[in-house]
């Protein structure tokens, strides 16, 4: 597949991924008193923002036509 996430794009949701999973992850464990369906949530948004970031594609901006990649 073609990479369609550029390298500032790509920073951006590995750092709000991983904040968002740890979220996720203290919430679920306890640590933090939001809920299990936000814990739940937050993981969640936080593992697909992870993905995206590693594999670096984007199946919601390939279907808007959007491409934040380097030049190449």
């Amino acid at each position: 597949m073609k990479y369609n996430i550029g390298g500032a794009d790509r920073t951006v949701r590995l750092a709000v991924g991983g904040l968002l999973a740890a979220i996720g992850g203290g919430s679920l464990a306890g640590a933090l008193e939001t809920g299990p369906l936000v814990g739940v949530l937050a993981l969640l948004v936080g593992a697909v923002l992870i993905g995206t970031g590693l594999t670096r594609v984007c199946l919601v901006y390939r279907v808007l036509g959007i491409d934040t990649a380097d030049a190449r």
